[in-house]
């Protein structure tokens, strides 16, 4: 299924367009990060990640996910 994927520096948002009901939740939420007139739409930066967990996890679809970005973390512990 079609993925698209929005960084910050500790997270990931990915979303699934084919399965968002556009309830606009997300928007409501966090306007802040979530604007369906720019590109991108979803400017993860600007939101810390307990923000955009806590949005994520109110998504009544599934649309939107979160994944760690460990790529990060291991280069923040000295592991790249």
């Amino acid at each position: 299924m079609e993925t698209h994927e929005y960084p910050n520096k500790e997270i990931t948002i990915l979303w699934k367009p084919k399965l968002c009901i556009h309830a606009a939740v997300c928007v409501n939420t966090l306007s802040k990060v979530y604007n369906p007139k720019e590109r991108p739409w979803i400017k993860a930066e600007n939101a810390t990640a307990q923000e955009l967990i806590d949005q994520v996890a109110k998504c009544p679809s599934g649309a939107l996910s979160i994944k760690r970005n460990t790529y990060l973390e291991d280069l923040d512990n000295g592991k790249h």
